[in-house]
């Protein structure tokens, strides 16, 4: 029988299965190779070292997250079923969304800049249309959308025997109401000034 042959995605898609069963600290080269089948040979000649790996299963991670999200959101309602999305993940997919929530973002230096990389600015214009708000007012409210869920969303994934969604998601509607009435109130206090 020829021996099989070893490919660099054969050890990410190894450590990203590995890594969505168990978390990434059970990334280890000998788990890798005892999911393939293999000796730790092979592996150690694609992985020069642990980071590399790491990080092509983090895009991995964030190429799953993209395709959950999208699979996952109501398009009549982009807003509320996004945040539920990101809930659902965390409840689904707990070591994924560590992962996705503890990864190194390189050259982020303020929420803006975290906003502009990890947000869909399509959101924003849908938010701004359906709010009456302009555009800049959206992304606030986005943003401190995300920033909540995201904290919520870590929250209920490590919690044992685990928070009801129904709880996560009525607290993320509150949570809700309150940024909408402060978007809300910087528009009449903005429209006040302006008389």
């Amino acid at each position: 029988m020829p021996k099989q042959r070893i490919t660099k995605e054969m050890v990410v898609n190894a450590a990203f299965d590995i890594a969505r069963s168990s978390g990434m600290e059970k990334v280890l080269v000998k788990n890798i190779a005892d999911k393939i089948g293999c000796s730790v040979q092979p592996i150690y000649s694609y992985c020069k070292n642990m980071e590399g790996l790491r990080q092509d299963v983090a895009d991995q991670v964030r190429h799953f997250i993209k395709q959950y999200l999208a699979a996952h959101i109501d398009k009549s309602n982009l807003f509320s079923s996004t945040g539920k999305a990101y809930i659902q993940l965390a409840k689904e997919e707990p070591y994924l969304f560590k992962i996705f929530i503890l990864h190194q973002r390189k050259g982020i230096s303020s929420l803006k800049d975290l906003y502009e990389r990890e947000a869909n600015p399509q959101v924003a214009i849908a938010i701004a249309k359906e709010l009456g708000v302009s555009v800049s007012q959206a992304r606030q409210l986005h943003l401190n959308m995300l920033i909540y869920t995201i904290g919520i969303g870590a929250i209920f994934s490590v919690t044992t025997p685990g928070i009801s969604a129904d709880e996560i998601y009525t607290q993320q509607e509150r949570a809700y109401e309150a940024f909408l009435k402060q978007a809300l109130e910087t528009i009449d206090f903005a429209e006040r000034n302006l008389i």
